[in-house]
């Protein structure tokens, strides 16, 4: 049996490195402080890391104005740094991949200053540059992709042409119409796979490529400023440049409400590995939408169309926040704990949901990100703040980004030392994935239930492993397909009050599989 893929096994761990930890007391996270705490990856069984931006960058955006693609901003470290970590994790089994940025540069990167410093230079069309409309506003109706930016054009005075920005005004888009700039982005991946990075995560993917004409959205039946059909053709060509090493990967943010349109991209088994699926992201918690999603990919992707499951990410507000309705958040993060560990696919981590952290509380003198994305982006809490102050371990400093309100309770020490911790469940669950062929890589088959209740099997190896999810917020007993022939043993549940230890009675039973409200389970079936 062929060996699956590092990129199927384990769950891929997102930092955000502002926020990860500060190894030097400045308040921002950065790389010494993340090889300080790799332990913290290793009990999450992490199979990777991915690493939003690190490159040298004016920060607009955060990192993702990129001002140069081959070096590390120095409030991050240095590229020794980098290497270091690489070397580090490989040494722990864990890969590395970076957040690779090709929609877009910084207005700083040298490319753009050369591009804007006049018509005729050599580098004008590596950006988007064109004449303004009739009545001297913008070239067309295109939109930021930040509401409070508004038109994605800025006009250039010393040019006197308008340039085109998907996002904020200092990220100027590339023109990837021009055969020189997708060869020097190609340079860009070699450079870093060459240094030892695993794996890519594509930035922006649907912005690769938009209608060469630049003809406006309104009155079509489809955008033209994204996902125009060149953009299947570009991203072959940056697989068959991975595809020079071995054993890499490449992740898609590809940002589509649409099933479909996601598994365009991974079709043929020469586009991506995996697809970020947004439309997973935004769904209501539902049984029924949820089933919908998993079956509708399940549908859609060829055979060697891989899954990639996340509920969160440093641009969405935390699960336990956009899932409490009334109380119920903390639960239902651990209930997404379990979901995502159990589904066929690989599953995304963003730092801090292995904590069930909630959004953060930034008062508006606090506010930096112009699209609000501040609340999910707070540093991670390593220790109480009635111990370590109030950087709460993340820092010795006064943190970029205020800490979580009960950071004293969340803090990673705290939850460590507790065995009814989210942090000691997703430590479980990684051990348990870790463990089993079949949650790494076995069939699935999504059952009925009964209302409310969405349960699936994965099979592999002679093994059957049944998981559930009530999603309602009374108790349900699994019903139907779901109701196994015999007994069963529980490997986990998501109830805070059950331990491995004791498999509580009303559930070693078939007549008496009652889920609680927002709890998961996961079960070993007879063979």
């Amino acid at each position: 049996m062929a060996m699956t893929p590092w990129w199927q096994r384990g769950a891929i761990y997102q930092v955000y490195p502002r926020s990860f930890a500060d190894g030097n007391g400045d308040g921002v996270g950065d790389l010494p402080g993340l090889r300080a705490h790799l332990d913290h990856l290793s009990e999450l069984h992490a199979e990777a890391v991915w690493l939003s931006p690190v490159f040298p960058s004016p920060m607009a955006d955060f990192g993702y104005d990129v001002a140069d693609y081959c070096d590390v901003d120095p409030l991050f470290g240095t590229l020794a740094d980098l290497d270091q970590l690489i070397a580090d994790c490989h040494g722990r089994g864990i890969r590395v991949v970076l957040d690779w940025v090709p929609n877009h540069s910084s207005d700083q990167h040298p490319w753009f200053v050369e591009s804007r410093s006049g018509r005729e230079h050599p580098r004008r069309d590596w950006y988007v540059w064109r004449d303004g409309a009739a009545d001297g506003g913008p070239p067309n109706d295109w939109r930021s992709e930040f509401g409070a930016v508004g038109p994605a054009w800025n006009f250039d005075e010393g040019t006197a042409q308008w340039y085109l920005h998907s996002y904020t005004p200092q990220q100027p888009d590339l023109n990837w119409e021009n055969p020189a700039v997708e060869a020097a982005m190609h340079d860009v991946v070699r450079f870093w796979l060459d240094r030892g990075v695993d794996g890519l995560r594509i930035d922006a993917l649907q912005r690769l490529a938009k209608d060469p004409l630049l003809r406006s959205n309104a009155g079509s039946t489809r955008r033209h400023d994204q996902d125009w059909p060149t953009v299947h053709e570009r991203l072959r060509a940056i697989r068959r440049v991975v595809d020079e090493y071995p054993d890499r990967m490449i992740v898609g943010e590809v940002y589509l409400l649409d099933v479909q349109r996601v598994v365009d991209h991974l079709s043929g088994g020469d586009q991506l590995h995996l697809a970020h699926n947004f439309v997973f992201l935004h769904l209501p918690w539902d049984a029924g939408a949820f089933r919908t999603v998993i079956e509708d990919f399940q549908r859609l992707a060829e055979p060697d169309a891989w899954p990639a499951w996340f509920l969160g990410n440093h641009d969405h507000s935390r699960i336990a926040t956009r899932y409490d309705d009334g109380g119920h958040g903390p639960a239902r993060a651990r209930a997404v704990a379990l979901l995502l560990t159990a589904l066929r696919g690989t599953p995304f981590l963003y730092q801090g949901d292995e904590l069930g952290l909630p959004d953060a509380v930034v008062p508006p003198d606090r506010v930096v990100d112009v699209d609000g994305r501040d609340p999910e982006r707070a540093p991670l809490p390593w220790r109480p703040p009635s111990v370590a102050g109030p950087g709460a371990g993340f820092s010795t400093g006064e943190p970029w980004l205020p800490v979580v309100e009960d950071a004293e309770q969340l803090c990673v020490q705290r939850q460590a030392a507790d065995p009814r911790s989210m942090l000691s469940l997703v430590r479980r669950l990684a051990a348990l994935r870790a463990a089993s062929p079949t949650l790494q890589s076995g069939g699935q088959q999504v059952l009925d239930a009964g209302p409310g209740v969405l349960a699936w099997l994965r099979t592999g190896d002679g093994e059957r492993l049944l998981a559930a999810v009530n999603f309602a917020v009374e108790p349900r007993r699994l019903t139907g397909d779901a109701l196994p022939g015999g007994e069963c043993t529980v490997l986990l549940s998501t109830d805070p009050e059950w331990a491995p230890s004791s498999v509580a009675p009303r559930r070693s039973a078939v007549r008496d599989l009652t889920l609680q409200p927002s709890e998961a389970v996961l079960l070993r079936l007879p063979a």
